[in-house]
């Protein structure tokens, strides 16, 4: 081998930087159990809502390490965490550099957010009332569900089909003031949809942009944020997110800030009181007529009585609603005040469509007719909900807008309570004194108005306020103001964003996943390393070092590159594991092959690792390239096992071809003797002489009814399809008890209609889906599901435990929700087609790279065919098993990350066959056709056997010992293994070889080998 040198020294600087790159990850690790444990000291378990306040404390303990700054000389420097000698680390410096763990092993959120193209639409037309234009957007709307369309060309399709005669360019539509500049009224509409379509992918990046600047300020370890396409959907990932509430509060809110005048108290009250009496006035007419006793009062003393309400003098007695209070009226802000009246939160739906109904608001006096009705912001201690009344306008825009906003600060208010202070650019301040001016003058208020919510309306009281400074404040935490403010000083999203896709997985299910993931990951090494030994002596001890080197720099490239380490990933290195060896029983195979014929252990030596290249490349590239894929079409956790498989492919390569021949040639240079065999394996497998070829009608009825039985139970049964491809939500919630699934599901289908329970891990864990206003992606509607589902489970739960405590199922009690998911049906669709895009490119790309590789379509064939021989197996066992497995087998991403593996792992025992086959046409162009192909698998049935066996023993230690969220991977894995061992001998070599016996090709196979025995 040429320049060992430069490989000793790369080896060594490799594995160097690897060490030095992970001595951050541990460090991290230190840092942060001090952190948890400085939280559990500070709060005992058995204060009330423990677990949230542990969660701030430790947030806070490291906050302080990144921000606190001690005195060097005459400078002000970081904390010092991490002393190396040679370099000093602050905390930050630490965490940038270590590790990134994904979701599943750290806790935290997954979201696809859908930015709503049809608001931005709606805003470039100037909020048209065009027919033409709405009908469109909402026939867009119907399009979409089954479209692989952007809601755009779902539009631009809808309104083609409609249109008539009115034109995208019309003056009613985009060729308004604001888009004068560029959009003509003689424009065609093909030149208007290219105008459009710009703005659209305009605005989406501005709501990136936004979005990347609210995450970049939130404060968690290595966020992920990137647009996914120009779909309008962007994926965030927060790993070590703990309040997921306030995340999804946080990235969903537009932030549309608006500054109004407002109606007295006194002026509105008298609106208040005739819709009042007139749905007294609806109830009377509604009941029968009853002889009364008592005397009616009269509409005098009704009057009186509203007087006396108003003033203060007497209590509305709103548990006699329908005779006295239907509106449901519990007081009345003062007389001078902005805060009209107040109500029952319950009732907020009611009283706001009683307020705008069109009959009511025809008695409005006509200095009224654009008053606006808005609750306040509410508080969560009270029951009640301020009503507040602007001064809306025809147009519906405010005076002054966020737009204005250069700056926003967390603040305090006079009262030390949280606020946020504002600062507003030169426009903005001129408009903020004119109104306060006139506000002090009229002893009006201004609302400042966040969302459609009012957050405070003060007065003025001091004059004008020049200088574009104002003050937000209101009954909310901290944590409320240091979002708001940075909600502000981001910008406003330029469209409604809502939350199609989500996963939220609690801390401590990572941290279980972590701790099975390494449980696992030690039991499949510590078996690889010793069956390497057992099966090949000292040299395997080689392939050991090798493989343990390879696993210390799949580590540090992950944590050099900045890759999210997830659950699948150490899955994936797991796998990488058990196939890494493959490179070393290749070579060691055809190192025992050529000390056979005679040759000197040197030459073996050389020839072993030389002969073996081949096959080790094309073995790996196939591999690579279905791993390649799944990095293109996955997200999250499926991107992060793709990573890891490619990363360790590479790896595994160097490690295999480089270090192991440095370690054997060293040895073989000192005088040492290397069997490549023990005394129990030496003479396994030798002269075998087994006649493939005769045995494969039998497999190809074997294969024939099993596929038969799969396309049966697939045509009949079915796959248990998960959300990921019919959508809807999913709750893993862990009970303090074994549960019965069927009492579950019955409490819940009362509820949700539909409903499905399954056991997850052991009983006491359950996994629950539902469809129930699956179509409603709002946050809102998440909220309820989750209440629903508390609620119905409560009695399952301990007695006493909490909303808050059940979403809080990652507590030291561990009890509760431990993860969810949800997925819209929309992206449901589109996960299901990439899926079979997916699946189907692979083998599109494998095809053509054995084409390309063996220049004969016979061996594309054999090599499809078993591949798809392999999946239909695979998909039938699933259809066959999945009612009655202990673990969930649901068809999700992760599912179709596995068959894309099962297609590597069949392709790469497949190609070695093929290899070999190719191989001995060079050297024996006298044999037979048959003999040749038995003779290529009776020599290579070592390699795959010991391959096979290593990588299943590796796969059940994960299955037995690992996540109970990768037990349906892995289950596939192992069936993928053993069907893809078998369907290499018996499937992919014998239709390889039926379709070339007939007519040339043979022959031709044949002349190609002369050909390169000749050139070579």
């Amino acid at each position: 081998m040429q320049n060992k040198g430069i490989i000793k020294l790369f080896a060594i600087l490799f594995g160097l930087v690897s060490i030095y790159q992970l001595s951050f990850t541990f460090k991290a690790g230190q840092i942060e159990d001090t952190a948890e444990a400085a939280a559990i000291a500070k709060y005992a378990d058995t204060e009330p809502d423990y677990q949230s306040k542990r969660n701030v404390e430790e947030l806070r303990y490291l906050d302080s390490l990144k921000t606190s700054k001690i005195k060097v000389g005459d400078n002000f420097e970081p904390i010092e965490v991490y002393n190396l000698g040679i370099a000093q680390y602050s905390y930050t410096e630490v965490e940038n550099n270590a590790m990134n763990l994904g979701l599943d092993l750290k806790g935290g959120i997954n979201v696809i957010l859908q930015i709503s193209v049809r608001d931005i639409l709606k805003g470039l037309s100037d909020n048209s009332k065009d027919p033409i234009f709405n009908k469109a957007l909402d026939d867009a709307e119907e399009l979409q569900k089954d479209s692989q369309d952007s809601y755009l060309q779902s539009f631009f399709t809808a309104f083609d089909a409609i249109k008539g005669d009115t034109k995208l360019a019309s003056p009613d539509i985009f060729a308004n003031r604001s888009l004068s500049d560029e959009i003509k009224f003689d424009m065609s509409d093909n030149e208007v949809k290219s105008i459009i379509e710009t703005k659209i992918d305009e605005s989406i990046i501005s709501a990136f942009e936004v979005l990347r600047k609210r995450i970049d300020k939130f404060g968690v370890t290595s966020p992920n944020i990137q647009r996914l396409g120009n779909s309008g959907r962007i994926l965030l990932e927060l790993p070590g997110a703990k309040d997921i509430e306030r995340v999804k509060d946080l990235v969903t809110k537009t932030a549309q800030l608006q500054f109004w005048e407002t109606y007295k108290t006194a002026e509105v009250v008298p609106y208040l009181l005739e819709v009042n009496q007139k749905l007294v006035e609806a109830n009377k007419k509604a009941e029968p007529k009853e002889e009364v006793a008592e005397a009616t009062e009269t509409e005098d003393e009704g009057t009186a009585d509203a007087i006396d309400e108003l003033t203060g003098q007497i209590e509305t007695d709103s548990t006699n609603v329908a005779d006295v209070n239907p509106l449901g009226i519990q007081g009345y802000g003062n007389g001078g005040t902005s805060v009209v009246a107040m109500f029952l939160s319950k009732d907020k739906e009611r009283v706001m469509a009683e307020l705008n109904s069109s009959k009511h608001r025809a008695s409005l006096p006509a200095d009224m007719r654009y008053v606006r009705f808005v609750w306040g912001l509410q508080n969560e201690d009270s029951e009640y909900s301020e009503l507040y009344a602007i001064k809306g306008n025809r147009d519906g825009e405010p005076e002054l807008s966020g737009a204005v906003i250069t700056d926003a600060t967390q603040d305090y208010d006079p009262v030390s309570r949280p606020s946020v202070s504002m600062q507003m650019d030169a426009r903005g301040s001129k408009i903020w004194e004119e109104m306060t001016k006139k506000a002090y003058e009229t002893q009006g208020n201004i609302a400042i108005v966040l969302d459609n919510t009012v957050y405070s309306a003060p007065s003025v009281s001091t004059g004008a306020i020049s200088g574009g400074r104002s003050q937000i404040s209101g009954s909310f935490t901290l944590a409320e103001a240091v979002d708001l403010a940075n909600v502000l000083r981001a910008g406003k999203l330029p469209a409604s964003a809502q939350i199609v896709q989500a996963d939220e997985v609690g801390p401590s299910l990572g941290q279980e996943a972590i701790d099975s993931g390494m449980q696992s990951f030690i039991i499949a090494l510590a078996f690889v390393l010793l069956w390497m030994i057992f099966y090949y002596g000292k040299s395997g001890g080689f392939a050991d070092i090798a493989l343990l080197l390879n696993i210390l720099l799949i580590f540090g490239v992950l944590a050099s590159l900045g890759a999210v380490l997830t659950l699948p990933g150490i899955a994936g290195i797991v796998l990488t594991i058990g196939m890494s060896v493959d490179a070393n029983v290749l070579i060691f195979e055809r190192i025992k092959e050529e000390i056979a014929k005679g040759k000197t252990q040197k030459e073996a030596i050389k020839d072993g690792f030389s002969n073996a290249l081949s096959s080790i490349l094309d073995a790996n590239i196939t591999t690579g390239l279905t791993a390649l894929i799944l990095f293109v079409f996955g997200t999250g956790p499926i991107k992060g096992f793709a990573t890891t498989l490619i990363i360790g492919i590479l790896t595994s390569l160097f490690t295999a071809i480089f270090i192991t021949r440095l370690l054997v040639d060293w040895y073989a240079n000192r005088g040492g003797k290397l069997d490549f065999s023990t005394g129990l394996t030496k003479n396994l497998f030798k002269n075998l002489n087994v006649q493939f070829l005769k045995k494969r009608k039998i497999a190809y009825i074997i294969s024939g009814a099993l596929i038969l039985a799969s396309l049966g139970s697939l045509f009949t049964t079915g796959l248990d399809q998960g959300i990921d491809f019919v959508g809807g939500r999913t709750y893993q919630v862990r009970f303090d008890r074994d549960m019965s699934v069927e009492e579950v599901k019955a409490d819940l289908h009362e509820v949700f209609e539909s409903a499905e329970v399954k056991t997850i891990g052991g009983q006491n864990q359950l996994k629950i889906s539902t469809k129930y206003k699956v179509e409603d992606s709002s946050t809102e509607a998440d909220e309820e599901v989750q209440s629903m589902l508390f609620e119905t489970l409560r009695k399952y739960l301990p007695d006493g435990m909490t909303y808050d405590e059940f979403l809080d199922g990652s507590g030291d009690k561990k009890i509760g929700k431990m993860l969810s998911s949800k997925v819209s049906p929309t992206i449901a669709d589109d996960i299901k087609k990439s899926s079979i895009w997916a699946i189907l490119g692979s083998l599109v790309v494998v095809f053509l790279y054995i084409l390309l590789r063996f220049k004969k379509w016979q061996f594309s064939l054999g090599a499809v065919s078993a591949v798809f021989h392999d999946v239909l197996i695979v998909l039938g066992i699933y259809s066959i098993t999945w009612r009655f497995m202990p673990f969930s087998m649901e068809i999700d991403q992760t599912f179709i990350a596995a068959i894309l593996t099962v297609i590597g792992y069949s392709l790469n025992d497949t190609v070695v066959v093929f290899d070999r086959i190719r191989e001995y046409f060079n050297d024996n162009l006298g044999w037979e056709f048959g003999e040749t192909i038995n003779r290529s698998i009776n020599s290579t049935i070592s390699r795959t056997l010991n391959t096979s066996l290593t990588t299943l023993v590796v796969l059940l230690a994960m299955f037995l010992f690992g996540a109970d969220s990768l037990k349906d991977l892995l289950f596939a894995l192992i069936v993928g293994v053993i069907v893809g061992t078998y369907s290499s001998v018996f499937i992919a070599t014998p239709i390889m070889y039926d379709t070339a016996r007939k007519g040339s090709a043979t022959e031709a196979l044949k002349n190609k080998a002369k050909e390169e025995a000749e050139e070579a």
